[in-house]
């Protein structure tokens, strides 16, 4: 589903501004009505004039107000001076002041006010070695500061003090914002170069704000590729998680295959680009389907977990792929295999390896089981074995599951879309029945062996199995009374009466 573009004004007169800002344009003003009325603002520009020292609001908050989009609540201050110093003597004037965060080896700091992070830096000049994304800093002028930003739309300033308001754009920022582009205010091959991150960066932009990379920009990315291995596993991380959340996160995704990215970063799914024949039969493409249920997944939940099942939900097929003469192709296994997988992909990505992993896991394992019931007569045992097993997943797994149908055959899709709504409509009547949602079962392990005198071992576990068999058969009732009672006759059944 297309999303809706911000309308583009060109330079505008004053009364149009109103009316610009109020249809949400970008607009080119320049004045102080692009700070907004916050106390604060003043209190900084107050400040810098005391100490005179010149003083600006600058990147993506700045980006953000000419474009009228809420952005994160983060605002980075920059002076020609200290900027600690600075960042001390506001809060000084706050009430109540909030606590200085001083980061001696950045030469930063910052402070939480009312519910806004601000950072404060000197203005600098770096440079870089080959082998490090982390520069040699030296103090700088505000051309020096702006040139060292990633893209024009990030290296525009507003000046606090002496011009409260005035906006510095070297780099035609405002330009690029009109024209919807990721464009480098320097030689993009020296950017990407000096710091590899600005790739990602000028990826998860595009996929975020629905914009364009320059061409040249784009072939650089290309071209740079391989300084990927200089980053470190969580940065890279930090920014792919940042593309998965984006509106359609399928756009930094085609791009990231594009540039020769995405094979640094998973080449599990790499491997799932391309079609095989044999026999005239041919499979689909299972990465662009891949994407597909991404953004699906993406249209119900922002849940960066139920996206990341949607990435890996086929990603065994490659190694389950097998051609059946007479039948056709088939990758048999691949969601059990997929969830296997799956820790190994969150180790090396530096992904959460607890809940967050076992939940992936979870919702890759059980993906095919709700279509599956699609394609035949739904028990009542087959539902609670599914929502048993899914737990409280259940309503991921169905917004993956209903992402997943993905059909080219518009026939074919709405039976299958039809069927689905049935089985959703069985899990509800079941829930509301039985209450198989919170299913526990009525009688512990640790009972069943003070009842019947045992100590843990095998016929523990087959009372407990053959207890939770009967109830998700229907045999008897989600009840204390009906499990003792199975319980009795299945204890004198093997002799343990």
């Amino acid at each position: 589903m297309p999303r809706p573009r911000t309308k583009v004004a060109a330079r505008p007169t004053p009364p149009e501004v109103a009316k610009a800002v109020q249809e949400g344009m970008v607009v080119t003003e320049t004045g102080p009505s692009l700070l907004p009325p916050w106390p604060i603002f003043r209190t900084l520009a107050e400040v810098a004039q005391e100490m005179q020292l010149e003083a600006y609001i600058i990147g993506g908050f700045v980006r953000d107000r000419l474009m009228k989009r809420e952005g994160k609540p983060d605002i980075d201050i920059m002076v020609l001076g200290k900027g600690i110093e600075f960042a001390k003597a506001v809060s000084a004037r706050l009430n109540p002041g909030p606590k200085v965060t001083v980061f001696k080896t950045f030469g930063t700091a910052h402070f939480h006010f009312r519910g806004k992070e601000f950072e404060f830096v000197g203005a600098r000049k770096e440079s870089y070695s080959p082998d490090s994304r982390n520069p040699t800093v030296e103090s700088g002028t505000l051309e020096d500061d702006q040139r060292r930003r990633d893209f024009t739309i990030n290296a525009m300033a507003v000046q606090l003090w002496p011009e409260f308001g005035k906006l510095i754009d070297p780099f035609e920022g405002q330009a690029d914002l009109n024209k919807r582009v990721i464009k480098t205010p320097l030689d993009p091959a020296q950017t990407f170069s000096d710091d590899p991150l600005r790739m990602l960066r000028a990826i998860r932009f595009a996929a975020q704000l629905d914009f364009n990379i320059h061409p040249e920009t784009l072939k650089c990315i290309k071209a740079e590729a391989g300084r990927l291995s200089i980053l470190t596993q969580e940065r890279i991380t930090e920014e792919l998680n940042k593309m998965i959340l984006a509106p359609v996160p399928s756009v930094a995704f085609k791009l990231l295959f594009e540039t020769g990215l995405l094979q640094a970063i998973l080449p599990e799914l790499v491997a799932l680009h391309g079609v095989e024949h044999q026999e005239g039969k041919g499979h689909k493409d299972n990465f662009w389907h891949t994407l597909q249920v991404l953004d699906g997944v993406a249209e119900n939940t922002d849940d960066l977990y139920i996206r990341w099942s949607a990435i890996l939900h086929d990603i065994a097929k490659p190694a389950t792929k097998r051609y059946e003469p007479g039948h056709g192709w088939t990758f048999h296994g691949h969601e059990e295999l997929g969830a296997r997988m799956v820790y190994g992909i969150f180790k090396r990505l530096r992904l959460p390896l607890h809940a967050e992993r076992k939940r992936v896991e979870r919702l890759v394992r059980l993906h095919l089981r709700p279509i599956s019931l699609t394609k035949e007569i739904v028990t009542d045992s087959a539902v609670r074995r599914l929502v048993l097993e899914a737990g409280e997943d259940l309503e991921s797994l169905m917004i993956l599951c209903r992402a997943d149908i993905t059909s080219k055959n518009a026939e074919k899709k709405r039976r299958y879309l039809l069927r689905f709504d049935e089985v959703e409509s069985k899990i509800e009547d079941l829930k509301a029945r039985d209450f198989v949602r919170t299913w526990q079962p009525p009688v512990s392990g640790e009972e069943i062996m003070e009842l019947f005198n045992l100590s843990p071992s095998k016929n523990v576990g087959i009372l407990k199995d053959s207890l939770k068999e009967a109830m998700l058969e229907g045999e008897i009732e989600h009840t204390r009374e009906a499990a003792l009672a199975f319980l009795e006759a299945k204890a004198i059944a093997l002799g343990l009466r």
